[in-house]
């Protein structure tokens, strides 16, 4: 079984996302337009989650309407760089549940490491959301998937601004059950598994804590 990947090709992301990939786009610029990309991407996401009808009172009348079923949603941000894209999905699902993975790519190995995690409880009852803005290697998106199903997730997602192949790919093999949203599929990685064309490293734009190599 393969994971569904679902490219949300809506005019105003791309434009946006063209905006982003832009090198002279300024580092406030860069995060004005990750949170505007990121909230249209909840309403793609959150397309399918499950509501039930409720008795309301309208001032003119009373009716059964649809509110959201079960807990709250949790979103979770890969640190650093998935806090851009948990930023603007809590503009859109504010009364979400936060969690946090920090996992660090060692360079050579391009293999992560954790050195952060905390979620929140009954995740058994909720629908979670793991948020990155790239999906280069898959080797992040994969390691934090094995450990947030560990808490048994009702539903798990993974939501991405760019995705390469190779890293699509690499995800499929481990968790081909897991569906994919994403922006936009570049064409590939470079020898330093960064995406080609791509924007350079999302974190390092969104910060400005450094000139990379790729935005020269």
């Amino acid at each position: 079984m393969q994971s569904s990947i679902t490219v949300v090709d809506h005019p105003l992301i791309q434009h946006k996302l063209t905006l982003m990939r832009m090198k002279q786009t300024s580092t406030a610029s860069f995060r004005a337009l990750l949170s505007e990309i990121s909230m249209l991407l909840a309403y793609e996401v959150t397309r399918d989650l499950p509501l039930t009808l409720h008795e309301i009172e309208t001032p003119l009348a009373s009716m059964q309407a649809p509110l959201l079923d079960g807990k709250k949603i949790v979103l979770v941000g890969v640190l650093r760089a998935g806090l851009g894209l948990l930023d603007g999905m809590l503009h859109i699902l504010p009364s979400a549940r936060v969690g946090h993975i920090g996992l660090s790519r060692d360079e050579t190995t391009l293999d992560p490491s954790e050195y952060y995690f905390k979620l929140p409880g009954d995740l058994h009852e909720r629908d979670v959301l793991l948020v990155d803005p790239m999906l280069a290697t898959g080797n992040t998106a994969v390691a934090a998937i094995d450990r947030i199903q560990l808490q048994g997730p009702r539903s798990l997602k993974v939501v991405s601004l760019l995705a390469a192949p190779e890293g699509i790919a690499n995800f499929h093999r481990h968790h081909p059950q897991v569906p994919i949203v994403t922006a936009v599929i570049d064409e590939r990685l470079d020898e330093r598994a960064y995406i080609v064309p791509g924007l350079g490293d999302a974190g390092d734009r969104m910060f400005g804590t450094r000139a990379s190599d790729s935005l020269d």
